[in-house]
């Protein structure tokens, strides 16, 4: 299925709706109007002049009743057709590359300290996380973050590519859940939902969950009574002075119980129709029958039971409503509402942590998921075992520029081969083939397709010294901020996991001589440790390293082409040192005098 005919026919249709249902909005808009005002006429001449029944005002009055029914029900249908054709454009944007800007960038994630996000754009505007996340919840955002900043084990990574090949097909899934509602990543704050779940239990008094039940029902009788003239008003006054007087007693603990519960309920109401689609789902894979099971495991049913929340919390407001608000008081309603409460999150709060981990990792799938239906091309890579690491790729690109413009390469590190000093002019794609292979490492451990013709790999520790900067605030040079990070790099290989290092003009930051001995020893340090990477450097210095550390290490480049005062790159990469530098024509070409 070609994904971009589906997306335009899809949202041609979804548009069609949404343009149908808004004009049915203002008709039923106009029809209530109209009920309004001849209820109105009619009522002048039924209390002004008399000259109809009063029982004339029932048909405006019932006409008014179905009207506002179904402008509900047209309004809730016109939001889901404007949210699913929210959810078509934003994916034809990123089919046809104009996505930057108009998802969720994760800025939250961003940590300049980490050993490669800054580097490779993991976060940000125009990031791998913005192209990936299509995430209703701040639970599925903050797992697929997490996937993308730590790789994921063999085990891990496997099962996910079998739920992805699940998910790839089910469009329709990825819309019904787009258009649950409009505000649910903003709204929600899953770390406090589980906290609520699990704190302390508020105690009431032994007995209170049957007592205060009792006193309503003994102020209903007694009001009863008095009102049918059986007694006299002094049964009614005590019963509801005792109930009173007990609902004072309890009210602090209700007070707590009320004033906690409303953001954790709202919170959970929100992901109650995710738990409920994932609960009913006929999947295939290992992974999400799991996750079904989990959901329903024991006696327990995640979105049954956080229904049962909602309707507690419900019931609570109704104590908000002006006229049900003195009979709310009379039977202790808040205090009864507060009990059924606790022992609610006594039974099923231990389970929402896992509940919102669920549905975290439900929509971080579905990401990856529509990821792979939106490239076709991409395959799951062959993850593989190897000593000493394996990073093999063939037509391997930046999986960030549009396929069209991408221009493919070969690549091989592992075995004997463990280092590739990459040499070239100016903007011939040294470091975008540094982030190509750094974004398909992330791409790979998080269980996600690659932008590649295929790419065999090996678990890998990533660490990345692309775009490091100095920092006036922490009193560092640029230079300063390079040599930490490459110690950090350096760490790494302290673990015994295989290394991949990405170097972007190493130690340029310092005169030729030290850089020369600091970068052989630096570059050897790595290499003996087992560590396989990839350096570039502007410095043909630099290019003698593979020789002190061959068969280990190779040279390889890319080239430019002067043409009719212009420069032309192909972005190949080619076997060697290049021969060639283009920096003083490109100081010509701006105009600078050399």
């Amino acid at each position: 299925m070609n994904p971009l005919a589906e997306y335009q026919s899809r949202l041609a249709a979804r548009q069609a709706v949404a343009e149908r249902d808004d004009k049915l909005f203002r008709r039923v808009g106009n029809a209530r109007l109209l009920t309004a005002l001849a209820g109105v006429i009619l009522a002048f001449f039924v209390f002004g002049e008399t000259v109809f029944s009063p029982w004339w005002l029932a048909a405006p009055a019932a006409l008014f009743a179905v009207l506002v029914v179904l402008h509900a029900r047209i309004v809730e249908r016109l939001e889901r057709a404007k949210r699913a054709v929210k959810f078509y454009e934003l994916g034809l944007a990123r089919l046809e590359n104009h996505w930057m800007g108009q998802g969720e960038p994760g800025e939250r994630f961003r940590n300049p300290a980490h050993v490669y996000a800054e580097d490779l754009d993991l976060f940000g505007k125009g990031s791998l996380f913005e192209l990936l996340c299509t995430a209703r919840t701040r639970a599925g955002e903050d797992t697929l973050a997490r996937w993308l900043l730590s790789p994921g084990s063999s085990v891990e990574v496997t099962a996910r590519h079998q739920a992805i090949l699940d998910l790839r097909p089910r469009l329709d899934l990825r819309e019904e859940l787009a258009v649950l509602g409009d505000a649910v990543r903003a709204g929600m704050d899953p770390d406090a939902a589980a906290r609520w779940g699990q704190a302390p239990p508020v105690l009431f008094p032994a007995g209170a969950r049957v007592l205060a039940p009792l006193l309503a029902l003994a102020v209903l009788v007694t009001f009863g009574l008095y009102m049918g003239r059986v007694s006299t008003r002094t049964p009614f006054m005590i019963a509801l002075l005792v109930e009173l007087a007990y609902g004072f007693f309890l009210g602090s603990r209700t007070l707590r119980v009320t004033s906690a519960v409303d953001a954790p309920a709202r919170d959970l109401g929100l992901l109650a129709k995710l738990l409920a689609r994932i609960e009913t789902g006929a999947f295939e894979s290992p992974l999400l029958r799991r996750m079904q099971a989990e959901l329903k495991s024991s006696t327990l049913v995640a979105s049954a039971e956080i229904a049962r929340l909602r309707r507690l919390v419900d019931r609570m407001d109704w104590q908000r409503n002006i006229v049900f608000a003195p009979i709310a008081i009379a039977l202790l309603w808040s205090a009864q509402i507060a009990i059924a409460i606790e022992r609610w999150r006594k039974r099923a709060g231990p389970h929402i942590g896992s509940w919102i981990a669920a549905v975290g990792e439900f929509e971080a799938l579905l990401a990856l998921a529509g990821y792979s239906y939106e490239h076709p091309s991409d395959p799951l890579p062959e993850l593989i075992e190897m000593a000493g690491g394996r990073f093999e790729a063939e037509g391997i690109s930046h999986p960030l520029m549009p396929e069209s413009q991408a221009v493919r390469n070969d690549l091989e590190l592992g075995g004997g081969q463990r280092l590739l000093i990459v040499s070239g002019s100016n903007m011939s794609g040294k470091s975008t083939l540094l982030r190509a292979v750094g974004l398909n490492t992330v791409l790979a451990w998080a269980g996600a397709p690659v932008r590649a013709t295929r790419l065999r790999i090996s678990p890998l520790h990533l660490g990345a010294s692309i775009r490091v900067l100095d920092s006036l605030q922490d009193g560092r040079s640029r230079f300063y901020a390079e040599i930490t990070r490459l110690r950090e790099i350096v760490d790494l290989t302290q673990g015994g996991a295989a290394v991949l290092f990405l170097i972007d003009e190493l130690l340029s930051g310092t005169n030729s001589h030290d850089r020369k001995i600091g970068a052989g020893a630096i570059l050897r340090t790595l290499v003996d440790r087992g560590a396989l990477g990839l350096v570039t450097t502007h410095d043909l210095a630099l290019t003698a390293i593979a020789a002190d550390l061959s068969p280990r290490a190779s040279n390889v480049h890319f080239e430019d082409l002067l043409a009719n005062g212009k420069l032309h790159f192909d972005y190949c990469l080619r076997q060697g040192v290049v021969e060639r530098s283009n920096a003083l024509d490109l100081m010509r070409s701006v105009g600078l005098e050399v």
